[in-house]
C-alpha cells in the first residue's frame, strides 16, 4: 500500500499574497498603508523574511481579513492565535446573551434575528416565529438556518411576493461575503440554496407593490396579509473573539403603514 504524502500546508506568506491578491491591492500600496517597503512585503510572500507577530496583524487589519482567518495566518508564522473561539453558551458571554435578547424582545412586534457566519439562527423573536408559522417541521429542526428557511421551496418562498428580487439579493449578499472570506461552509450552503427549483408566481415580473426607493423590501403574505419589511444588518464594533465576531443581527423594519398596523394589533 502506498501512503500519499501530507499536504504541506500554506506559508504565512502565501497565505498574505493570496489576501492582498483577493482585495486587489498591489505590493506597494500595501507597503504604504503597514508603514513598511515593498520590498519587505515581498521577501515576506516569498517565505525569505518571517514577520513579526504585529506585522502579520498589521497587514490582516490593512487586508481586512477576517477574524477566524487571522488566527490561521498566526499559526502559519508560527505563533499561537491571538482572537478566542468562544462557545456561545459559554458562563463567559452571558452578558452577551443576555443584552441579545433583550434587544430582539424590545424589538416586537416587528421581526429580528440573529445568526452566525453561515446564517444558523442563535435568537429571534416572536416577530420571527410568527412568519415561520406553519412551515414543515424538517426545515424548524435544529440547526435553523435563515438562507434555507427562506429560500426553500416549502419554507417562506412561496410566501414571498417579490421572490425573483429578494432571492437575487439574498444570493448576491453570500457572493460578496463568499468572496471576502475563505469560507467553505458558506460556499455549500449557496450551493445548495441557490439550486432550490423556483416556482413562478401569478404576475411575476410586474411588482406587487411600490419599492421604496431607500431599500429593496422583503413583500410577504402572512394569514391573509401582505406585509412589507426593509432589512438592516448589525455587527459589533472591534470584536475580540472569532465567535462574537461572526454574529449578525438582522432587523425587519416595516415598509409601509399597513404592516405596522398589523403587527402592532398582534403585539397588543
Amino acid at each position: 500500500m502506498t501512503i500519499q504524502p501530507r499536504a504541506a500546508e500554506p506559508s504565512v506568506g502565501a497565505l498574505l499574497r493570496t489576501w492582498r491578491e483577493r482585495r486587489g491591492i498591489s505590493q506597494l500600496e500595501l507597503a504604504g498603508r503597514a508603514d513598511s517597503s515593498s520590498r519587505h512585503i515581498s521577501f515576506i510572500e516569498t517565505g525569505r523574511s518571517r514577520p513579526s507577530q504585529e506585522m502579520v496583524l498589521k497587514l490582516a487589519d490593512h487586508l481586512d481579513v477576517p477574524m477566524r482567518e487571522r488566527n490561521a495566518l498566526l499559526l502559519a508564522a508560527g505563533y499561537a492565535p491571538r482572537f478566542a473561539q468562544t462557545p456561545l453558551d459559554d458562563p463567559s458571554l452571558g452578558t452577551l446573551r443576555e443584552g441579545l435578547e433583550r434587544l430582539l424582545t424590545g424589538y416586537e412586534p416587528y421581526p429580528a434575528i440573529v445568526v452566525n457566519s453561515t446564517y444558523d439562527v442563535v435568537a429571534a423573536n416572536r416577530g420571527i416565529l410568527m412568519l415561520l408559522d406553519g412551515l414543515p417541521g424538517h426545515l424548524l429542526a435544529p440547526p435553523l438556518n435563515a438562507m434555507r428557511i427562506t429560500l426553500h421551496p416549502e419554507g417562506l418562498a412561496p410566501r414571498i411576493r417579490n421572490l425573483k428580487e429578494w432571492r437575487g439579493h439574498l444570493l448576491a449578499q453570500m457572493e460578496r461575503q463568499i468572496a471576502l472570506a475563505r469560507s467553505e461552509p458558506l460556499r455549500k450552503l449557496y450551493e445548495e440554496v441557490a439550486a432550490y427549483p423556483v416556482a413562478d408566481r401569478p404576475g411575476d415580473g410586474e411588482p406587487d407593490e411600490p419599492v421604496p426607493y431607500f431599500a429593496l423590501p422583503l413583500v410577504i403574505e402572512h394569514d391573509g396579509h401582505v406585509l412589507s419589511f426593509v432589512s438592516s444588518i448589525s455587527t459589533f464594533n472591534t470584536p475580540m473573539d472569532v465567535t462574537v465576531a461572526e454574529l449578525a443581527i438582522e432587523t425587519m423594519l416595516p415598509a409601509d403603514p399597513a404592516t405596522v398596523k398589523y403587527l402592532r394589533s398582534l403585539g397588543g
